[in-house]
Protein backbone atom coordinates (compact mmCIF):
# COMPACT_ATOMS: atom_id res chain seq x y z
CA UNK A 1 0.00 0.00 0.00
CA UNK A 2 2.94 2.04 0.22
CA UNK A 3 1.82 3.36 3.75
CA UNK A 4 3.99 1.06 5.98
CA UNK A 5 8.01 -0.25 5.81
CA UNK A 6 8.82 -3.59 5.16
CA UNK A 7 5.89 -5.61 5.35
CA UNK A 8 8.06 -8.43 5.44
CA UNK A 9 9.33 -8.16 8.75
CA UNK A 10 7.99 -8.58 11.96
CA UNK A 11 6.82 -5.15 12.60
CA UNK A 12 3.32 -4.07 12.59
CA UNK A 13 3.12 -0.50 12.18
CA UNK A 14 1.50 2.29 10.61
CA UNK A 15 4.98 4.39 9.62
CA UNK A 16 3.78 6.70 6.90
CA UNK A 17 1.37 8.46 9.13
CA UNK A 18 -0.80 10.83 6.81
CA UNK A 19 -2.96 13.35 8.43
CA UNK A 20 -5.63 13.04 5.71
CA UNK A 21 -5.95 9.52 6.25
CA UNK A 22 -8.77 8.04 8.73
CA UNK A 23 -8.01 4.74 8.78
CA UNK A 24 -5.56 2.39 6.94
CA UNK A 25 -5.50 -1.80 6.76
CA UNK A 26 -2.39 -3.03 7.08
CA UNK A 27 -2.92 -6.82 5.35
CA UNK A 28 0.05 -9.15 5.15
CA UNK A 29 0.39 -12.69 4.10
CA UNK A 30 0.61 -13.26 8.68
CA UNK A 31 1.79 -12.20 11.52
CA UNK A 32 5.01 -13.99 12.07
CA UNK A 33 6.15 -15.11 15.74
CA UNK A 34 7.98 -12.70 18.10
CA UNK A 35 6.21 -9.76 15.71
CA UNK A 36 6.14 -6.60 17.78
CA UNK A 37 2.84 -4.06 17.68
CA UNK A 38 3.72 -0.20 17.71
CA UNK A 39 0.99 2.61 18.21
CA UNK A 40 2.03 5.87 17.61
CA UNK A 41 0.27 9.17 19.46
CA UNK A 42 -3.09 9.55 17.47
CA UNK A 43 -3.37 5.84 16.52
CA UNK A 44 -5.65 3.13 17.37
CA UNK A 45 -5.08 -0.47 16.55
CA UNK A 46 -7.62 -2.78 15.62
CA UNK A 47 -7.47 -6.66 14.91
CA UNK A 48 -9.54 -8.52 12.02
CA UNK A 49 -9.53 -12.32 11.75
CA UNK A 50 -11.92 -13.93 9.06
CA UNK A 51 -13.69 -10.04 8.85
CA UNK A 52 -14.66 -10.06 12.44
CA UNK A 53 -12.91 -7.55 15.02
CA UNK A 54 -10.69 -9.54 17.66
CA UNK A 55 -9.41 -6.62 19.72
CA UNK A 56 -8.98 -2.88 19.65
CA UNK A 57 -5.82 -1.35 21.34
CA UNK A 58 -5.65 2.49 22.23
CA UNK A 59 -2.44 2.57 24.12
CA UNK A 60 0.58 3.60 22.44
CA UNK A 61 3.86 1.99 22.67
CA UNK A 62 5.05 -1.09 21.50
CA UNK A 63 3.79 -4.63 22.27
CA UNK A 64 4.63 -8.20 21.68
CA UNK A 65 2.00 -9.93 19.44
CA UNK A 66 2.40 -13.39 20.89
CA UNK A 67 2.35 -12.48 24.90
CA UNK A 68 0.71 -9.09 25.07
CA UNK A 69 -2.00 -8.92 22.25
CA UNK A 70 -2.77 -13.17 21.37
CA UNK A 71 -3.86 -13.16 24.84
CA UNK A 72 -6.44 -10.30 24.74
CA UNK A 73 -8.08 -11.64 21.01
CA UNK A 74 -11.51 -13.21 21.92
CA UNK A 75 -11.15 -16.00 19.63
CA UNK A 76 -7.39 -16.41 19.59
CA UNK A 77 -6.89 -16.97 23.38
CA UNK A 78 -5.47 -20.38 22.83
CA UNK A 79 -3.42 -19.78 19.59
CA UNK A 80 0.42 -20.74 19.35
CA UNK A 81 2.61 -19.56 17.04
CA UNK A 82 4.35 -23.03 15.64
CA UNK A 83 8.07 -22.35 14.96
CA UNK A 84 7.52 -21.99 11.28
CA UNK A 85 3.66 -20.95 11.43
CA UNK A 86 2.52 -17.46 11.77
CA UNK A 87 -1.06 -16.00 12.10
CA UNK A 88 -3.14 -14.84 9.61
CA UNK A 89 -4.72 -11.32 10.43
CA UNK A 90 -6.16 -8.11 9.54
CA UNK A 91 -4.30 -5.08 11.70
CA UNK A 92 -6.97 -1.76 10.95
CA UNK A 93 -5.33 1.44 11.87
CA UNK A 94 -7.20 4.54 13.10
CA UNK A 95 -6.44 8.21 12.92
CA UNK A 96 -7.88 9.74 15.97
CA UNK A 97 -7.09 13.12 15.62
CA UNK A 98 -9.40 15.90 14.89
CA UNK A 99 -9.13 17.16 11.27
CA UNK A 100 -9.99 20.56 10.23
CA UNK A 101 -11.60 20.97 6.18
CA UNK A 102 -12.15 23.80 3.96
CA UNK A 103 -15.84 23.69 2.40
CA UNK A 104 -17.95 25.83 -0.06
CA UNK A 105 -20.83 25.16 -1.63
CA UNK A 106 -20.46 23.99 -5.39
CA UNK A 107 -23.42 26.24 -6.75
CA UNK A 108 -25.20 28.80 -5.68
CA UNK A 109 -28.25 28.08 -2.92
CA UNK A 110 -31.27 30.42 -3.65
CA UNK A 111 -32.29 31.80 -0.47
CA UNK A 112 -36.15 32.55 0.01
CA UNK A 113 -36.17 36.52 -0.32
CA UNK A 114 -39.00 38.74 -0.07
CA UNK A 115 -39.68 40.41 -3.35
CA UNK A 116 -37.74 37.68 -5.22
CA UNK A 117 -39.93 34.56 -6.61
CA UNK A 118 -36.67 32.52 -7.40
CA UNK A 119 -34.89 33.85 -4.18
CA UNK A 120 -31.47 35.25 -3.40
CA UNK A 121 -28.62 33.31 -4.78
CA UNK A 122 -25.78 33.04 -2.51
CA UNK A 123 -22.83 30.74 -1.74
CA UNK A 124 -21.10 30.30 1.53
CA UNK A 125 -17.69 29.43 2.61
CA UNK A 126 -16.07 27.61 5.89
CA UNK A 127 -13.98 25.23 7.52
CA UNK A 128 -15.58 21.84 9.86
CA UNK A 129 -13.79 19.74 12.27
CA UNK A 130 -14.26 15.92 12.18
CA UNK A 131 -13.05 13.14 13.88
CA UNK A 132 -13.44 9.08 13.94
CA UNK A 133 -16.29 9.17 16.21
CA UNK A 134 -17.09 5.19 16.47
CA UNK A 135 -14.60 2.90 15.33
CA UNK A 136 -16.52 -0.28 15.15
CA UNK A 137 -19.00 1.56 13.44
CA UNK A 138 -16.62 2.76 10.92
CA UNK A 139 -15.41 -0.72 10.21
CA UNK A 140 -19.15 -1.80 10.01
CA UNK A 141 -20.06 0.92 7.65
CA UNK A 142 -16.96 1.66 5.34
CA UNK A 143 -13.82 -0.77 6.26
CA UNK A 144 -14.99 -3.83 5.33
CA UNK A 145 -14.96 -2.82 1.50
CA UNK A 146 -12.31 -0.33 1.63
CA UNK A 147 -8.36 -0.20 2.38
CA UNK A 148 -7.73 3.19 2.89
CA UNK A 149 -10.52 6.16 4.14
CA UNK A 150 -9.06 9.62 3.76
CA UNK A 151 -11.02 13.00 4.64
CA UNK A 152 -11.58 14.01 0.95
CA UNK A 153 -14.34 11.05 1.38
CA UNK A 154 -15.96 12.99 4.49
CA UNK A 155 -15.84 15.94 2.77
CA UNK A 156 -17.62 14.78 -0.36
CA UNK A 157 -20.52 13.52 2.08
CA UNK A 158 -20.59 16.61 3.84
CA UNK A 159 -21.05 18.54 1.11
CA UNK A 160 -23.42 16.35 -0.53
CA UNK A 161 -25.73 17.47 2.31
CA UNK A 162 -24.93 20.82 2.74
CA UNK A 163 -26.46 22.77 0.63
CA UNK A 164 -29.80 21.53 2.25
CA UNK A 165 -28.65 22.05 6.03
CA UNK A 166 -27.36 25.30 4.97
CA UNK A 167 -30.71 26.49 3.64
CA UNK A 168 -32.80 25.04 6.70
CA UNK A 169 -30.97 27.29 9.27
CA UNK A 170 -30.40 30.09 7.06
CA UNK A 171 -33.96 30.66 6.61
CA UNK A 172 -34.46 29.58 10.29
CA UNK A 173 -32.12 32.22 11.44
CA UNK A 174 -31.51 34.60 8.64
CA UNK A 175 -33.92 37.68 10.14
CA UNK A 176 -32.08 39.69 7.50
CA UNK A 177 -31.25 38.33 3.92
CA UNK A 178 -28.79 41.38 2.99
CA UNK A 179 -26.84 40.56 6.70
CA UNK A 180 -26.37 37.18 7.32
CA UNK A 181 -22.85 37.48 8.71
CA UNK A 182 -24.56 38.63 11.72
CA UNK A 183 -26.48 35.25 12.09
CA UNK A 184 -23.36 33.24 11.15
CA UNK A 185 -23.10 32.15 14.95
CA UNK A 186 -26.29 30.81 14.99
CA UNK A 187 -26.44 29.38 11.70
CA UNK A 188 -23.35 27.55 11.76
CA UNK A 189 -24.33 25.46 15.20
CA UNK A 190 -27.44 24.48 13.63
CA UNK A 191 -25.58 22.79 10.71
CA UNK A 192 -22.90 21.33 13.08
CA UNK A 193 -25.65 19.48 14.76
CA UNK A 194 -27.59 18.06 11.62
CA UNK A 195 -24.25 16.77 9.95
CA UNK A 196 -23.27 15.69 13.51
CA UNK A 197 -26.24 13.67 13.62
CA UNK A 198 -25.86 12.35 9.99
CA UNK A 199 -22.13 11.60 9.82
CA UNK A 200 -22.67 9.72 12.86
CA UNK A 201 -24.23 6.88 10.84
CA UNK A 202 -21.09 6.29 9.91
CA UNK A 203 -18.85 7.02 12.77
CA UNK A 204 -17.30 10.02 11.78
CA UNK A 205 -18.05 12.63 14.16
CA UNK A 206 -18.67 16.72 13.42
CA UNK A 207 -16.98 18.39 16.46
CA UNK A 208 -17.39 21.89 14.54
CA UNK A 209 -18.55 23.87 11.85
CA UNK A 210 -18.42 27.60 10.70
CA UNK A 211 -19.08 29.74 7.95
CA UNK A 212 -16.48 32.47 7.40
CA UNK A 213 -18.28 34.29 4.53
CA UNK A 214 -21.22 34.72 2.49
CA UNK A 215 -21.35 35.98 -0.92
CA UNK A 216 -23.82 37.37 -3.00
CA UNK A 217 -24.51 38.32 -7.02
CA UNK A 218 -22.42 40.84 -7.81
CA UNK A 219 -25.42 43.24 -8.91
CA UNK A 220 -26.28 43.13 -5.25
CA UNK A 221 -22.65 43.65 -3.67
CA UNK A 222 -22.27 46.40 -6.26
CA UNK A 223 -25.42 47.78 -4.92
CA UNK A 224 -24.45 47.40 -1.28
CA UNK A 225 -20.86 49.48 -2.07
CA UNK A 226 -22.72 51.85 -3.83
CA UNK A 227 -25.08 52.35 -0.96
CA UNK A 228 -22.10 52.39 1.53
CA UNK A 229 -20.74 55.20 -0.43
CA UNK A 230 -23.94 57.42 -0.47
CA UNK A 231 -23.71 56.89 3.22
CA UNK A 232 -20.51 57.91 3.47
CA UNK A 233 -20.95 61.07 1.40
CA UNK A 234 -23.64 61.81 3.08
CA UNK A 235 -21.28 62.93 6.20
CA UNK A 236 -19.12 64.78 3.98
CA UNK A 237 -17.54 66.80 6.67
CA UNK A 238 -16.61 64.21 9.08
CA UNK A 239 -14.98 62.03 5.90
CA UNK A 240 -13.21 64.85 4.98
CA UNK A 241 -12.08 65.81 8.89
CA UNK A 242 -10.79 61.88 9.00
CA UNK A 243 -9.13 62.44 5.91
CA UNK A 244 -7.08 65.23 6.95
CA UNK A 245 -6.42 63.47 10.34
CA UNK A 246 -4.74 60.07 8.60
CA UNK A 247 -2.92 62.82 5.63
CA UNK A 248 -1.08 64.28 9.09
CA UNK A 249 -0.52 60.92 10.36
CA UNK A 250 1.05 59.79 7.24
CA UNK A 251 3.13 63.07 6.79
CA UNK A 252 4.80 62.80 10.27
CA UNK A 253 7.01 59.35 8.20
CA UNK A 254 7.26 61.12 4.69
CA UNK A 255 5.53 63.26 2.12
CA UNK A 256 3.78 61.71 -0.33
CA UNK A 257 1.26 63.04 -3.02
CA UNK A 258 -1.90 62.30 -1.72
CA UNK A 259 -0.92 64.18 1.98
CA UNK A 260 0.42 66.84 -0.17
CA UNK A 261 -2.77 67.75 -1.60
CA UNK A 262 -4.68 66.85 1.50
CA UNK A 263 -1.61 69.70 3.46
CA UNK A 264 -3.32 72.07 -0.28
CA UNK A 265 -6.79 71.41 0.84
CA UNK A 266 -6.58 72.13 4.43
CA UNK A 267 -4.26 75.39 3.75
CA UNK A 268 -7.31 76.55 1.79
CA UNK A 269 -9.78 75.79 3.67
CA UNK A 270 -8.29 77.64 6.80
CA UNK A 271 -7.76 80.70 4.40
CA UNK A 272 -11.37 80.44 3.58
CA UNK A 273 -11.88 80.62 7.17
CA UNK A 274 -9.89 83.89 8.39
CA UNK A 275 -11.46 85.58 5.31
CA UNK A 276 -14.51 85.01 6.82
CA UNK A 277 -13.98 85.67 10.27
CA UNK A 278 -12.11 89.02 8.80
CA UNK A 279 -15.54 89.21 7.08
CA UNK A 280 -17.52 88.97 9.86
CA UNK A 281 -14.78 91.74 12.09
CA UNK A 282 -15.43 94.20 9.49
CA UNK A 283 -18.89 94.16 8.87
CA UNK A 284 -19.44 94.41 13.25
CA UNK A 285 -17.02 97.27 13.06
CA UNK A 286 -18.87 99.18 10.03
CA UNK A 287 -21.95 98.91 11.90
CA UNK A 288 -20.68 100.08 15.02
CA UNK A 289 -19.87 103.63 12.94
CA UNK A 290 -22.97 103.68 11.31
CA UNK A 291 -24.74 103.58 14.88
CA UNK A 292 -22.53 106.77 15.95
CA UNK A 293 -23.52 108.15 12.84
CA UNK A 294 -27.23 107.02 13.34
CA UNK A 295 -27.12 109.58 16.70
CA UNK A 296 -26.04 112.85 16.06
CA UNK A 297 -26.27 113.98 19.78
CA UNK A 298 -23.11 111.55 20.68
CA UNK A 299 -20.34 113.66 20.95
CA UNK A 300 -17.29 113.15 18.99
CA UNK A 301 -13.60 113.39 19.32
CA UNK A 302 -12.99 113.78 15.46
CA UNK A 303 -15.40 117.43 14.98
CA UNK A 304 -14.26 120.75 13.89
CA UNK A 305 -14.45 123.78 15.85
CA UNK A 306 -16.95 126.42 15.07
CA UNK A 307 -14.32 128.91 14.66
CA UNK A 308 -10.66 128.53 13.53
CA UNK A 309 -8.46 128.95 16.56
CA UNK A 310 -5.84 130.91 14.20
CA UNK A 311 -7.69 133.61 12.96
CA UNK A 312 -11.34 133.58 14.38
CA UNK A 313 -13.01 132.77 11.46
CA UNK A 314 -16.21 130.83 11.76
CA UNK A 315 -15.32 127.44 9.98
CA UNK A 316 -19.12 126.53 9.19
CA UNK A 317 -17.92 122.55 10.29
CA UNK A 318 -14.98 122.73 7.51
CA UNK A 319 -11.70 120.59 7.76
CA UNK A 320 -9.49 123.60 7.15
CA UNK A 321 -10.15 127.88 7.84
CA UNK A 322 -11.37 128.78 4.46
CA UNK A 323 -9.19 132.54 6.05
CA UNK A 324 -6.20 130.69 6.90
CA UNK A 325 -5.94 127.69 6.08
CA UNK A 326 -5.43 125.97 9.19
CA UNK A 327 -6.37 122.43 9.46
CA UNK A 328 -9.14 122.28 12.17
CA UNK A 329 -9.63 118.12 12.25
Amino acid sequence: MGLFSNQLSNVVEWEEYRDDVLFCKWKNDEIKKGSKLIIRQGQDAIFMFNGKVEGVFEDEGSFDVETQIVPFLSTLKGFRFGFNSGMRAEVLFINTKEITVKWGTKNAINIPAPGLPGGMPIRAFGTFNCKVADALVLIEKIAGVKVMFTIDEVKERVISMLDQVLMKWIVREGKDMFNLQANAFDISRGICEDLDMEMQKIGIGITGFAISSFSYPEQVQKMAEKAASQSMVGDMNRYTQMGMVDAMANGKNGSSPASDMVGLQMGMMMGQQMVNQMGQYGSGQGNTQQGQQANPGQPSNSAAPNFCPNCGTKTNGANFCPNCGQKLV
